[in-house]
């Protein structure tokens, strides 16, 4: 729980080696009073050493993969899935399409190189660069599931990355002719033993070799030459050098061939509230190659110095070394390692280099548990219990359990212009002749984005008005914010309005206002109205042997608890916000005209909802597990042990109403969904036009089972 209020932003542009161990050290050390920030495109970020390993198949992707996600979390930073596309110096804002400027007060730039070649006709659309690693990998993975007996791939670069790569391609792929092209010699930069036992292997392994010579055209299945020849390549990689991201052109920050010129404290020459490090910066005092052994240097350094940019500090200067040793990988478990020109190659130098590389990754791999605050020694009875071991879930996980909110309803009076109110999604109010629908509902954050949660919020909200066939009209906001200084406060109001209309315009809404307060921890929700005809969808009015139709997967809960322990795959919870943010209006239309109930799927689980619709209804269900979509890694996590907070009270309230397998997969019945998606009861024979329209309109629908008469037993049969 955040105690003291945060008054400055620093933000980290790139999940690169450098910003990676900034964090680390971040969370062993936060400034008080810092808001840190990570924007990166992917929730994962490859250890570039390891890359080689990986395309001849000695590691597996999770072996070399930072997760973003889960080291964010370690450190008490909010992570921004997005791809920095500009930097506005003067207002202090980084660019991000799709969303708006994030603000900065320091600024740190890690963002790597590139070696796309979008000069050279054809290589957009028919080759991969070897940088970004994480692109080329997964290219490279999707050519292996469909590669040819005797493939031919061509490699654009005799560099060094250029012939490791090759080298661990052919590893990969014995039967494959590999091609590597450079426009001058290959291997400029190693020294002249090294260089010979390389073009050796190469003579040795059966990679061609054509120095002196340039590809001027990319092709579906060929590169053309500058000599007249066309190869054949049903794999072509760019590895000719590398060059720096366009975007940095246009910041108006000093530059060196592109790249952002710093000083020995790693700083910007132009701009002193703006660092940089890696492959993106050119040390203007001390020249070095680009190199991953500069980057991990720099990360002490770049650390203390950030720190002291927040805090009004001394900086200390970086002074990289002369030489370094270079470990290249020659394709099987060996390696070459070179430096002061005296090479040494065979297995022990594999396994040199294998225990430096892991020893990095453990680093990013074994990330402590987040400790819970230890009780007093003198508490009442139950406390222990009720606390448990693990940090309180946000979103639906956090809700009160489903007994103890209806039995605090139960007494409410109803009367007035009150057509219908507790026990369904939204009350419906009727107003000289017009009948209206409201509810509210608000989150505790399961993200630091402002602008992501204010998303998922908004979608959340307006799921009790599109459940009940309604056409949402207004919001008010309510907004319980950190303690944060004005500035960060302005800051943070932006980016939650910016997601809020956003939302709401989608849905033919507009926010009207609202109320905002300070306290511990960011909380978002919102008081929604809608417009309904003369017919209202509600829990009840199902009939026997009506499908029952749901519009989003399940596990969200599962997985969001698993993200705040560290646990949850980052490429899961990637995978998942687009999910949460998705409105669900458009399902809500096309089911609206045909279903006989519907709610939506949030807190008490698909269990639970659905349970509610048996009692309004009378009836009983039977559902399919194996028909039940689930989010990617939910079950995983729930295999592993993973429940969100409020999931016992969910199980407990089902007590008597299901009989279910004993199995994770079942337990996800009980799971809270924030965002979740619509369930309805259709006629049986409107439901494959139903997901056929469903789908085509982007929702990942499925029957998932039918009502019947209730019998004797548990309303609710799970088979």
């Amino acid at each position: 729980m955040q105690t003291l209020p945060q008054t400055r932003d620093l933000v980290l542009i790139g999940g690169g080696h450098a910003h990676a161990l900034v964090l680390l050290r971040w969370a062993m050390n936060p400034l008080a009073g810092a808001r840190l920030t990570l924007i990166d495109p992917n929730p994962t970020a490859p250890y570039t050493g390891m890359l080689p390993g990986l395309i001849a198949g000695h590691f597996d992707r999770a072996a070399l993969e930072m997760d973003l996600v889960a080291l964010a979390r370690h450190a008490g930073a909010r992570l921004i899935l997005g791809r920095a596309a500009g930097l506005d110096p003067a207002a202090r804002q980084v660019l991000i399409p799709g969303r708006p400027p994030v603000r900065y007060d320091v600024l740190s730039v890690d963002i790597g190189i590139t070696s796309d070649l979008p000069a050279l006709p054809g290589f957009a659309e028919h080759a991969v660069a070897a940088k970004p690693r994480a692109a080329y990998a997964a290219r490279w993975d999707a050519f292996l599931r469909d590669a040819p007996d005797a493939p031919r791939i061509t490699v654009l670069g005799a560099g060094v990355g250029g012939i490791e790569l090759a080298l661990a391609m052919k590893h990969r792929l014995p039967g494959a002719q590999i091609t590597v092209i450079d426009r001058s010699v290959a291997l400029p930069h190693m020294g002249k033993r090294a260089r010979a036992q390389l073009l050796a292997l190469l003579g040795a392994r059966d990679i061609a070799l054509i120095e002196r010579t340039e590809a001027v055209r990319v092709e579906a299945g060929a590169v053309a030459l500058s000599d007249g020849r066309s190869l054949r390549s049903d794999f072509t990689l760019g590895a000719a050098g590398s060059r720096p991201q366009d975007w940095l052109a246009d910041t108006r920050l000093a530059l060196h061939e592109g790249y952002v010129s710093v000083d020995p404290t790693l700083r910007s020459v132009s701009h002193p509230e703006i660092f940089a490090v890696g492959d993106c910066a050119h040390m203007t005092e001390s020249p070095r190659p680009k190199a991953g052994v500069f980057a991990v240097r720099q990360a002490p350094y770049l650390h203390h110095n950030l720190r002291a940019a927040l805090s009004g500090g001394a900086m200390r200067p970086y002074r990289p070394q002369r030489d370094y040793l270079k470990l290249i990988s020659l394709g099987g478990k060996s390696a070459l390692a070179d430096k002061w020109g005296l090479p040494l190659a065979g297995r022990a130098m594999w396994r040199l280099k294998t225990r430096i590389d892991r020893k990095f990754m453990r680093m990013f791999h074994a990330l402590p548990d987040m400790e819970t605050a230890p009780l007093p020694r003198h508490h009442t009875q139950g406390l222990a219990e009720l606390v448990g071991d693990k940090p309180l879930c946000g979103g639906c996980g956090a809700k009160v359990g489903p007994d103890a909110l209806r039995h605090a309803l139960a007494s409410l009076p109803r009367g007035g212009a009150l057509e219908q109110g507790v026990g369904d999604d939204a009350a419906v109010l009727r107003i000289n002749g017009a009948r209206q629908v409201i509810a509210t509902d608000h989150l505790r954050a399961v993200t630091d984005d402002p602008w992501l949660m204010a998303k998922i919020a908004s979608v959340h909200a307006l799921g009790d008005v599109w459940a009940m066939g309604a056409t949402p009209q207004a919001a008010l906001a309510m907004l319980i914010l950190p303690r944060l200084s004005e500035p960060l406060q302005e800051r943070t109001l932006a980016e939650i309005m910016a997601g809020m209309t956003e939302v709401l315009a989608e849905a033919g809404a507009d926010l009207a206002g609202g109320h905002t307060t300070q306290g511990a921890e960011l909380t978002i929700g919102l008081t929604v109205t809608g417009l309904a005809g003369e017919r209202v969808l509600t829990k009840g009015g199902g009939q026997p042997g009506d499908a029952l139709v749901l519009t989003k997967p399940i596990g969200s809960g599962t997985l969001l608890a698993a993200e705040m322990q560290k646990k949850a795959p980052g490429r899961a919870i990637a995978a998942l916000w687009p999910f949460l943010t998705q409105p669900q209006g458009r399902a809500s239309a096309i089911l609206s005209r045909d279903a006989r109930a519907m709610t939506d799927v949030t807190g008490f689980g698909l269990a639970g909802h659905l349970d509610e619709m048996l009692r309004a209804s009378g009836l009983g269900a039977e559902i399919a597990l194996d028909r039940i979509p689930l989010f990617d890694g939910a079950l995983a996590m729930a295999e592993a042990g993973v429940a969100s907070t409020i999931m016992p009270a969910n199980r407990a309230a089902m007590l008597g109403r299901i009989a279910a397998p004993s199995s994770a997969r079942a337990g996800l019945l009980f799971d809270p969904q924030t965002a979740g998606g619509l369930l309805a009861a259709v006629p049986e024979a409107r439901v494959e036009a139903m997901l056929q329209e469903l789908g085509e309109a982007g929702y990942h629908a499925a029957c998932i089972g039918d009502l019947r008469d209730a019998g004797d037993g548990p309303a609710l049969r799970v088979v």
